[in-house]
């Protein structure tokens, strides 16, 4: 991926600073990278980490996705966007719907018509395991979002623009996951467990990163990239960070699944597999699908998934033992971390 005028969306969050990160160490010589968020002090801290002095190319835009005005006036110039920015808190997307849905709904079609308008090249939108027959109001909204996206590529006309989506579960240490709940908790003695069989995908902020990398240099428009990731047991991972606390059972909140799942059984119909990657095909033409599904076989170098096939972190082939999950926190949470 050599973008040359980036702008990322939500980019002083967890993944967009990563993202960025990368970005500048792979590509020295990019031209323009354009971090778009509403929270000052968020980019007044991030410009800490990547001062003008050493990083030259990099914009701070205050602004929000509900406001196209202001993205179009982002994206002057600008050929590659990452659009990241998200309300993604289960529990206050249910208490405050519309604001969710403005931000996550009205926000995607936002970046889509300002992409548009200002000759973006390519486009990749995150999204997440909560979208795939989604059960609360976050995953709804990203449903949702997903499909804006994959149909906006039925929109471009003359333009030389690509939409695609990168879906996948839990980034492990990201704000507001389990893993550093638990590791704040621990101290307590206590680690509430929402349901003792409950599952969740996990993957890195880096490889999360990789995700879009790819995304972003090889996506014909319309997939859907969903990686094959492992999953891990909430049980396992409350035992690899805290082993001697107790681990009372509070229920599952509203809108929580007992797992999660990326690639559905209706969404089967049209999805390939790779060596890494599953990949939802769009329905841009009902009458050809055949040939859409060959096309995008050919290019991503895939096979059509079997019939019946879902993709799902309860049912996975690939788990993270209690060992693993630890030194995996030791590697991308806190170096320093120990069982004690």
């Amino acid at each position: 991926m050599t973008p040359c005028r980036l702008l990322i969306t939500g980019g002083t969050g967890s993944f967009g600073k990563k993202f960025v990160e990368t970005v500048l160490k792979q590509q020295p010589h990019v031209e323009r990278v354009v971090i778009f968020s509403r929270d000052e002090l968020k980019q007044f801290d991030m410009a800490q980490t990547f001062p003008a002095s050493k990083y030259p190319q990099l914009r701070f835009f205050i602004g929000d996705v509900r406001d196209r005005e202001r993205l179009m006036r982002a994206m002057e110039g600008i050929d590659t966007v990452v659009h990241a920015a998200a309300l993604k808190q289960v529990p206050t997307a249910e208490y405050n719907p519309f604001e969710c849905i403005k931000t996550n709904v009205l926000g995607a079609e936002n970046v889509i018509e300002a992409s548009l308008a200002s000759g973006v090249r390519r486009v990749v939108a995150l999204s997440t395991d909560k979208a795939a027959a989604p059960i609360n109001l976050y995953g709804a909204t990203k449903l949702c979002s997903d499909k804006l996206f994959v149909a906006a590529n039925n929109i471009r006309g003359r333009h030389n623009i690509r939409f695609s989506v990168v879906r996948y579960g839990n980034v492990m240490g990201s704000r507001g996951s389990v893993i550093p709940f638990f590791m704040d908790k621990r101290k307590t003695g206590s680690l509430p467990i929402t349901d003792p069989r409950m599952t969740r995908f996990n993957i890195t902020l880096e490889e999360g990163v990789e995700m879009v990398m790819h995304a972003l240099e090889h996506s014909l428009g319309g997939e859907i990239f969903v990686p094959k990731i492992p999953s891990y047991r909430i049980n396992d991972v409350a035992e690899a960070i805290a082993p001697g606390c107790e681990k009372p059972v509070v229920g599952i909140r509203a809108g929580e699944k007992i797992h999660e799942e990326m690639v559905t059984e209706t969404d089967a119909l049209q999805t390939i597999t790779t060596d890494k990657h599953y990949i939802i095909v769009p329905m841009l033409h009902l009458k050809d699908q055949q040939k859409v599904m060959v096309e995008y076989c050919l290019k991503h170098k895939g096979t059509p998934v079997p019939e019946g096939f879902s993709y799902n972190s309860g049912r996975n082939t690939e788990w993270l033992s209690v060992d693993q999950i630890r030194a995996l926190i030791r590697e991308h949470v806190d170096p320093s971390f120990n069982v004690t």
